[in-house]
């Protein structure tokens, strides 16, 4: 398994963007000790020259997160096939405990790196770097997550046994079985398309208010956040089912697949891109009173709003399209 392309890819990926963090963890113990904009000394103007290059290196590190998360699910639904048992993603994240905490992580590293990028582009912007202190604090923070994901990650693709029968998704994703999966999968499909509806109108008037309005970030985040989590439920437990046109097939990953068109791509693509930028809405809104960032904070944050609208509105309409163009009917549980 560890000759696989894509597993060679994902470890290198790993080592390189955290190679890259400690090396910028290590200048940002410089910046939180030393940064100091008033100061005209040799030391300060050495830290201002390196916080190109850094900053530099970082975006390109946090591209890679990007990129190592679709490679990484894409990677585990092209393994399926090669395990007893797997049919989907879900049999190869179920080979041994690494698989899904690794999937959780580089989950949380794509919100955590969408929101420093963010950041770092608005501290760019203002001629004494605001917020420099600030993200790279964040950065250090992000780095213990960034560790854990590439020991985690090494420990599951190194413990895969090819002779090992796992198990998928009939078996996590059903109302029978026990855990979250299950009380997610044995929601009626009807309270959750409710719910999905409720949230859409709640999250688009936020965003259309934020971004008139070019304040109130924070609103956009806490409803795009409880957007994200109420669509993931809507997938599994409703969604799905009308993709599959099955009413007991409730796999969050089989939707990847082609035999039903790639759909889960341009669901959660669209869906993990709103929900980043609506997150990042949030932290870029209080700085607008920094007289530094007043005005590029009034310019980006509608940019912001506006796109994370669009994202949402093509993975609603997405959703919308899926369960209309159904064949399968469930008029039972509406009434």
């Amino acid at each position: 398994m560890m000759l696989n392309p894509a597993i060679l890819a994902l470890l290198m990926v790993s080592i390189l963007v955290s190679t890259m963090l400690l090396v910028a963890a290590t200048f940002a113990f410089r910046i939180l000790r030393h940064w100091d904009i008033q100061s005209g000394s040799e030391l300060q103007l050495r830290l201002e020259r390196r916080t190109y290059l850094v900053s530099t290196l970082l975006v390109w590190a946090f591209l890679f997160e990007f990129l190592s998360l679709l490679l990484f699910i894409y990677n585990a639904e092209a393994l399926s096939g090669q395990f007893v048992g797997a049919m989907c993603a879900t049999g190869v994240l179920n080979l041994n405990p690494w698989g899904w905490p690794t999937l959780f992580l580089k989950i949380t590293l794509f919100f955590v790196a969408a929101i420093w990028l963010l950041l770092n582009y608005l501290d760019n912007r203002g001629y004494d770097y605001p917020l420099i202190r600030f993200k790279y604090a964040l950065l250090l923070m992000a780095l213990p997550l960034v560790g854990a994901e590439t020991i985690l990650q090494w420990l599951h693709f190194t413990e895969m046994e090819p002779n090992l029968i796992t198990s998928c998704c009939g078996t996590l994703f059903s109302a029978d079985a026990q855990g979250v999966s299950a009380e997610v999968s044995g929601i009626a499909p009807a309270n959750s398309i409710l719910a999905l509806a409720i949230s859409g109108i709640v999250v688009i008037a936020a965003g259309v208010w934020v971004a008139l309005r070019g304040q109130s970030g924070w609103l956009l985040s806490i409803t795009g956040a409880a957007a994200f989590v109420i669509a993931l439920v809507a997938i599994i437990s409703s969604i799905s089912l009308y993709i599959y046109e099955h009413p007991h097939h409730h796999c969050p990953f089989c939707i990847l697949k082609q035999g039903h068109g790639y759909v889960g791509y341009f669901l959660y693509i669209p869906l993990f891109l709103a929900t980043a930028l609506s997150l990042g809405a949030g932290f870029v809104s209080p700085w607008r009173r920094i007289t530094s960032l007043s005005q590029t904070v009034a310019d980006v944050l509608p940019v912001i709003s506006w796109l994370a609208l669009f994202f949402f509105l093509q993975f609603y309409l997405t959703s919308a399209w899926s369960i209309w163009s159904s064949r399968l009917t469930m008029m039972e549980v509406w009434w």
